[in-house]
């Protein structure tokens, strides 16, 4: 018997562990379920596709975020951290995939050229010190939130506490409640006694303002992602919802 639960870390820790692989998005120990994700790339994913959201370029072509420095989190092939690179951000991506950390170099124009690209446990490589730290002017997430357990909403909002500069913009994309499968709607209590994610968590438009408004952020958009054609040069599907919010432009929490 162990008893060496002495920090909330550990406490979030235990928690990952009652979740299948996948559920782990953040964690090392995921890092081989993703790669096999990612192996075909000739399969019919959507977001698999060489263009970046139509929210973000929308954001960036109506004036909403200016370039500076970015953070992607959970990059997979690149896509939008390319994007955000020829718009003239600075930005530094994140994967736990090797599989899409290489994907994503191998996609770049001229190698070595524009995004840095990081293979790690976001909430490690954002630590103070560390590859990734902020502060960043936009930290951006396609898909990513909507594969996290319940708890690390935590660790979550303390990873933009720690990360989002003040008056930086935060942009997330994730699965829309009510789309008829494409995502699961169970409550959280729920899930952990599955044991399952189910492919990703849908949420509510109130679910999110509920989430986002424990932190100094101020929401600027929140709407339902355009639905776009194959041969559009920008990514669209409105099964997900995409959110824009702006941090109050005061001195930056220390950690």
């Amino acid at each position: 018997m162990h008893r060496n639960m002495r920090t909330t870390d550990d406490v979030l820790t235990l928690l990952d562990d009652l979740f299948a692989p996948e559920a782990h998005r953040w964690t090392v120990d995921a890092a081989s379920w993703w790669d096999g994700f990612y192996e075909d790339r000739a399969k019919p994913v959507p977001f698999f596709a060489e263009k970046p959201d139509e929210s973000l370029v929308s954001y960036v072509d109506r004036g909403l975020v200016a370039p500076g420095r970015a953070l992607e989190l959970g990059c997979g092939p690149g896509r939008n951290a390319h994007a955000l690179a020829s718009l003239g951000f600075d930005v530094d991506a994140i994967d736990l995939s090797p599989a899409a950390i290489a994907w994503a170099e191998e996609r770049a124009e001229v190698p070595g050229a524009g995004a840095r690209f990081h293979c790690g446990d976001a909430f490690v490589l954002t630590a103070e010190g560390a590859a990734a730290a902020g502060p960043y002017d936009l930290i951006y997430d396609s898909g990513c939130f909507h594969h996290l357990p319940p708890h690390r909403r935590i660790s979550y909002l303390a990873l933009l506490d720690r990360c989002l500069a003040p008056g930086g913009h935060f942009a997330l994309t994730c699965f829309a409640a009510g789309e008829g499968g494409m995502g699961s709607e169970l409550p959280d209590a729920e899930l952990y006694r599955q044991g399952s994610l189910g492919g990703g968590l849908a949420y509510t438009s109130e679910e999110l303002r509920d989430i986002f408004s424990v932190s100094d952020l101020t929401e600027v958009e929140l709407r339902r992602m355009r639905d776009e054609a194959p041969g559009s040069p920008v990514f669209g599907e409105s099964f997900l919802w995409t959110a824009l919010f702006r941090r109050e432009a005061r001195q930056l929490a220390r950690q």
